[in-house]
This record gives C-alpha cells, structure tokens and sequence, in this order.
C-alpha cells in the first residue's frame, strides 16, 4: 500500500502536505529507501554547514536532524499504542521546544546519524510486525485522530519534506 490509498479521514489536514510527499512509495519500501537516501545526504554537507541558520530562529541542520530523530520516535510510540488498541487520547508535542532542548549543535554529526539509524531499523522493525488490521487502526493524538499506516507515511513524508527545506535554505 502506497500514501496515494489512505482516505482523508486517516490524517489530520494539518499533514496532508507530508503524506502527499511520500507519494507512491510503499510504506516499509519508503522507510528502508529513506534511512539510506538520508544518511548519504547528511554525510555530504559540509562540516561548515551543519550549524548554519538561514534566518533567525530557525533550526541548524543538526537540529533538523535530531527533530526528525525525535518526531519519528513520536510517531513510532502512536502507531504502537494504536496498534495495541489503546484508546487513549495522546498528547501533541512542541518540536521547539525539543528542538532547543536537544542541545544537537553540541552533537558530532556521526553521532546525530547513528542515532537516526538506529530508529529508523527500529521503526522498520515496528511496522513489519503490524497485520493489515493493525494499521488501519486509529487513534487520537494532538488534535485529530490518525491511522497506523499513516503515521507510518507521515514519518517518510516529514523527512522528504526536511530534507527539501535543507535542500533549498541551507546548501
């Protein structure tokens, strides 16, 4: 299954842009191509770049980094609670302040991708183990309710998406 057959009602709206960018890819195909297309990206910036901000306030390329970290991780602990059938109602998270919080400029960028990889082959691991029913499973985290299998594409489309704002802001 690709992000083009989620039905509109799996998403908030707030990430339609996201899930439109993980595009026909299917879901474990898109998080294994991701984990390599990312690294190499990553380790082909400049070491000068790393920390660079294109405007006041916005993030460095470490801590884009380490906030595609942290939101996969989020995403990750929702499709495992929603998959478990957990009911429960989710907080949202401020990616700022975890962004500030990180202390990622402190960080050396083999470290920050090691990280990267170690969740990414755990969020493969994750959404192998899911059954059909598993992931159209859904639960309510921040202000809507969401699917499994589209937390699973809204993590390949939010890091699509980061990679072009690196893309076109930063390099």
């Amino acid at each position: 299954m690709n992000a083009t057959q989620l039905h509109k009602d799996e998403y908030l709206p707030y990430f339609e842009s996201y899930i439109q960018q993980a595009g026909t890819v299917e879901l474990i195909e898109g998080l294994k191509s991701g984990l390599e297309t990312i690294i190499a990206f990553y380790e082909a910036i400049d070491d000068g770049k790393l920390e660079y901000r294109y405007a006041e306030g916005k993030w460095t390329i470490k801590e884009i980094i380490n906030h595609l970290i942290d939101s996969e991780r989020v995403f990750c602990y929702r499709a495992m609670r929603f998959a478990r059938e957990d009911k429960t109602q989710l907080s949202g998270f401020d990616e700022n302040h975890y962004t500030e919080a990180s202390r990622a400029n402190s960080r050396d960028l083999s470290a920050l991708l090691e990280e990267y990889k170690t969740v990414r082959q755990s969020t493969i691991a994750l959404f192998n183990s899911f059954d059909d029913k598993m992931l159209v499973s859904k639960g309510f985290a921040g202000s809507g309710e969401v699917s499994v299998r589209a937390l699973g594409f809204l993590i390949i489309g939010h890091e699509k998406h980061h990679s072009n704002v690196v893309k076109e802001r930063y390099l």
